[in-house]
């Protein structure tokens, strides 16, 4: 199992500006160390900008599919096919999931509400990894009461790991 986490907020580059501040006043990194974090921004026309630190990964999952693969792979078919691309852009290894995305359905209401939540003009921190890492990041996130947000939480079962793999290797 692997733990979801994704706060939401309006601006495009309001995420960073979080990721920035959380840095500054982090007391660990647990959570970047054991997890992976993406920042998802979307522009006023809607275009969809993905950075994460899954191009720099190097560990690896069962199966084979390193973890930050496995979240630039959640991202883009979450996203659909313009979070695909803006992940393959960012250097993720999801360009080869366009198109791929329908196939793989994820039955958890968190997820897809996330999703719709990414409007034009919004940005997003995501994080997946094991739940030392979620409460690491929501207590740094506790501490910046002047951000407004949204936050998701949920994990992802065995199965839709499975599901997300096998797309991921088509």
């Amino acid at each position: 199992m692997i733990n979801f986490k994704a706060v939401t907020f309006d601006g495009k580059k309001t995420a960073h500006k979080v990721l920035d501040a959380i840095e500054d006043i982090a007391t660990s990194y647990i959570w970047v160390e054991e997890g992976d974090v993406a920042i998802i921004s979307v522009n006023q026309k809607g275009h969809i900008r993905v950075h994460s630190t899954w191009a720099q990964d190097s560990s690896m999952l069962s199966g084979g599919i390193g973890f930050g693969a496995l979240a630039g792979g959640l991202i883009g078919m979450l996203l659909g096919p313009g979070g695909a691309l803006a992940g393959a852009a960012a250097g993720g290894s999801i360009g080869g999931m366009i198109g791929q995305h329908e196939n793989v359905q994820f039955n958890d209401p968190a997820l897809n509400d996330f999703a719709a939540s990414l409007v034009n003009n919004s940005s997003a921190l995501v994080l997946l990894g094991p739940q030392s890492a979620i409460n690491e990041f929501s207590n740094e996130l506790a501490a910046l009461e002047e951000y407004e947000f949204v936050a998701f939480e949920t994990a992802l079962d065995e199965a839709a790991m499975d599901e997300l793999k096998k797309a991921m290797k088509k």
